[in-house]
């Protein structure tokens, strides 16, 4: 497992949090200020957990599909 967050879209959201039994995907956007505020904290986990867990990120802005999927209408949302 990686020690980065790694990206998460539309076409990939199945197959990332099906591949490992324990994954975070953190949803955001560019222009939020909270999920600028929270990113390093999600690297820093991502680094701590490596091996452990998938941490991904993925970017509601571009990846709508995934975000109406789960009902995401606020974020960041982890």
């Amino acid at each position: 497992m990686n020690a980065k967050p790694v990206p998460v879209t539309d076409s990939n959201f199945s197959e990332m949090v099906d591949k490992y039994s324990l994954a975070l995907v953190d949803c955001w956007a560019p222009w939020c200020g909270p999920c600028v505020v929270i990113s390093p904290m999600v690297e820093e986990l991502a680094k701590e957990y490596a091996g452990k867990a998938l941490f991904g990120k993925l970017n509601v802005d571009e990846n709508p599909r995934t975000a109406e999927r789960f009902r995401i209408f606020g974020i960041p949302t982890c």
